[in-house]
């Protein structure tokens, strides 16, 4: 019998695409049941939020001295607009009779699998229970009531998975992708977070158990049973900058116990025809159990300013996934580049002020037209040891000549690398169109073969890492996409790698971006007014 490392790691080997063959997927999608990407539960009351849409004073840029934003007041419309701009719409698409929206939290192929909960001890904000966000009408299900008191005055918010959603499309490999949209997902809130002046404090000592029975997840009569949600993240909301004092989770088995609890989960589709049982086994296998409390100390770090300073929620409102990328547009400022790769070491400004994990996750660039830079393939390390653990591991021939720059960069070997990013992904034109493309690149074996759920953690690591480079992309008036359908081990083969101690779990791209004019866009919430 394997061990759940083992069971891991025989996932993660099963479920990656290669050169002559793609991980196990639908032969064909049946797009009349494809999933509402839109949960509700039927029989609850519902919260209503003010109306979306409000704009805050401050600039992207301010968020990279979070402390000096200042805090709003925490209110019913404070807390809609965390949520709306963590996992609300942002806008409708409309291709000829097709319409679908689009939301503030990035997900692979649209589909969101990641749900949001509320879950309020305050009396003074709402009725103490346990909220469901529906981010398609803006407003709260309140799924349960505390019938007992505490003196504790708190807000958590957790998110889940209901990996049905992406392994609709995505088949066996769909497990991963759910991790990485609960790394995007964390980023969004610690983002939406600091526009208010608050911040999000990621309570990663918790169960997967205890957030299933504190959140209502674990009532699988309310649930369609392959429609299930699974625990992933559970975290503690501050409405000022500091810490407040002594904190415990302790009384909240009793609330939960106590609960009294409504609604059942509408069915999301209607035949199933695909199954995926490795999912389910994959998931058993990775569940967290509770650990030690980890805090980490990140170094403060000084930024250029954006290119293009927008307001913090305009900017997030506007973030998309780019389909297409011009491949003849001017090179990437150097400027722009710097401040994107700087954003993503460990700092102590949003998104890392949510992340109590030390850094496991390194890049390796496709740089195709920066300014200044010469094309070749580079290495971002985001420890101080990453780079010397590395070398001995990578190929032989690679130069690893510093590069200057505000932090340790290096290239690898110089060239043209728009024919190897482009075939490594998967033969997509948006890895080599793109100013430059990387891999996530992250030490594998080490975690998982510790602890099985580390598996996860890695993906959500590389979410938040994508959802900093959307943003970012952003701020520099250019645009990104995350790649999740890559060749595993071509890519390994390429850098060296001969083993699973280091793997590559996600790629993104950012360049210049060709939209589309056939496509019609609409407001967002229009159809709530």
């Amino acid at each position: 019998m394997p061990t759940p490392s083992e069971s891991v790691i025989q996932y993660h080997n099963r479920t990656k695409h290669q050169l002559n063959a793609y991980a196990k997927g639908p032969e064909s999608l049946d797009w009349d049941d494809q999933p509402n990407p839109f949960r509700r539960f039927s029989g609850c009351e519902t919260v209503k939020l003010p109306l979306p849409g409000a704009e805050l004073s401050c600039a992207f840029a301010d968020l990279d001295k979070p402390e000096l934003i200042e805090s709003q007041p925490l209110n019913l419309s404070n807390l809609g607009l965390l949520l709306e701009l963590s996992f609300g719409l942002s806008a409708w698409k409309q291709f000829g009779p097709d319409r679908w929206a689009l939301r503030c939290n990035p997900s692979s192929g649209n589909l969101h699998p990641t749900e949001a909960y509320l879950l309020c001890t305050d009396p003074d904000l709402m009725q103490p229970g346990v909220y469901h966000y529906v981010s398609h009408d803006h407003h709260l299900e309140r799924r349960g009531r505390f019938t007992a008191d505490t003196a504790a005055r708190e807000v958590y918010i957790g998110l889940s998975s209901i990996h049905w959603r992406e392994a609709w499309k995505y088949g066996e490999r769909a497990f991963r992708y759910c991790q990485h949209d609960i790394g995007h997902a964390l980023a969004a809130v610690s983002y939406a977070a600091a526009c208010l002046g608050w911040s999000i404090e990621l309570l990663g000592e918790t169960a997967d158990a205890d957030i299933a029975a504190w959140l209502g997840l674990d009532r699988s009569d309310d649930f369609v049973a392959t429609e299930h949600e699974a625990p992933d993240l559970f975290c503690r909301l501050h409405a000022a900058h500091a810490a407040d004092g002594e904190f415990s989770t302790t009384h909240l088995p009793e609330l939960a116990q106590s609960a009294e609890w409504f609604g059942k989960a509408e069915r999301l589709s209607g035949r199933h025809f695909y199954r995926w049982p490795i999912i389910d086994e994959v998931s058993a296998q990775a569940i967290k159990p509770a650990t030690v409390a980890e805090r980490i100390t990140l170094p403060s770090l000084d930024l250029p300013q954006p290119s293009h300073n927008l307001p913090a929620s305009s900017l997030i409102r506007q973030r998309r996934s780019a389909q297409h990328f011009n491949g003849k547009s001017p090179d990437l400022p150097l400027a722009d580049f710097h401040r994107m790769l700087a954003a993503l070491l460990p700092n102590a400004k949003p998104p890392f002020s949510a992340w109590n994990w030390p850094a496991q996750v390194n890049m390796v660039l496709f740089v195709h037209r920066v300014d200044g830079l010469e094309p070749g393939l580079y290495l971002l390390p985001r420890t101080t040891n990453a780079a010397a653990e590395l070398k001995p591991v990578c190929s032989a021939d690679y130069v690893w000549q510093p590069v200057e720059a505000p932090f340790e960069f290096y290239r690898l070997t110089a060239g043209n690398v728009r024919q190897a990013a482009k075939t490594l992904s998967c033969h997509q034109p948006i890895a080599s169109d793109s100013a430059f493309s990387l891999g996530m690149l992250a030490r594998f074996a080490d975690n998982v073969e510790a602890e099985a759920w580390r598996y996860r953690r890695l993906f959500w690591e590389c979410g938040l890492l994508g959802q900093i480079l959307y943003l970012e992309a952003e701020a520099a008036g250019v645009r990104g996409t995350g790649i999740g359908c890559f060749f595993d081990d071509a890519v390994h083969g390429v850098l060296g790698l001969k083993d699973n101690g280091w793997q590559s779990l996600y790629h993104f791209t950012i360049g210049e971006p060709l939209d589309d004019s056939r496509l019609q866009t609409f407001p967002a919430y229009a159809h709530l007014s």
